[in-house]
């Protein structure tokens, strides 16, 4: 089995490349390909999927991996499903009724990528060892997928505690999170549902 992940921002691939061996067997292999923006990989994703509808192997699931943002999630979701359908690709929404087979998984980060950050504090405090592990426990950060602007929190809560006071490289803290993440663990439910339908495939 092969994953293709459609990604929007480099700093999403760096998560990943850390990530997907954590959820994925071994055996199983997977590529990135980074767009540049949201409005980039949506605007290119029909002719996309048509390449890939050409050719795609049985056993290979296309990921397309984007930020809510301030879209609607509902909205957002639908549209990358008739772009799947009018690609004529099923998706794991609305699988082929007669085998319930799937190529395209979409999924939608609420609302950001560091949404899932926030999801794992230990891995966040592991990073960066001045930001404490009880920051869990405080009502701001109880459901991490309800914090907006995730990415300014972030960087502000890095600022107080002393790391990057001339602003957030955004990749850099995206791959020193996530080599200590926990998938299993982690309280964002947007994260959660992406990881399912990875392992769901397996199954």
């Amino acid at each position: 089995m092969h994953f293709e992940f459609l990604v929007e921002e480099p700093s999403i691939e760096c998560v990943l490349l850390n990530i997907v061996p954590k959820i994925l067997s071994s055996d199983i292999s997977f590529a990135i390909h980074v767009f540049q923006g949201k409005q980039d990989l949506i605007n290119k994703l029909p002719n996309r999927l048509r390449g890939y509808r050409s050719w795609i192997p049985e056993d290979w699931i296309i990921v397309i991996l984007i930020d809510k943002d301030l879209d609607d999630c509902h909205l957002l979701k639908q549209q990358l499903e008739d772009i799947s359908r009018s690609s004529s690709l099923f998706t794991k929404t609305t699988p082929d009724e007669r085998n319930s087979k799937f190529q395209v998984i979409n999924r939608i980060l609420i609302e950001e990528l560091e949404s899932w950050f926030f999801g794992d504090i230990d891995a966040l405090s592991s990073a960066f060892p001045r930001i404490p592990k009880h920051l869990e426990t405080k009502s701001s950060y109880l459901n991490p997928d309800s914090i907006q602007n995730t990415a300014s929190v972030l960087e502000g809560l890095l600022k107080r505690h002393g790391y990057y006071p001339a602003g957030m490289p955004k990749i850099e803290v995206a791959n020193m999170i996530s080599q200590f993440m926990v998938p299993e663990q982690n309280r964002s439910t947007s994260f959660q549902i992406f990881r399912t339908g990875l392992l769901a495939c397996m199954e």
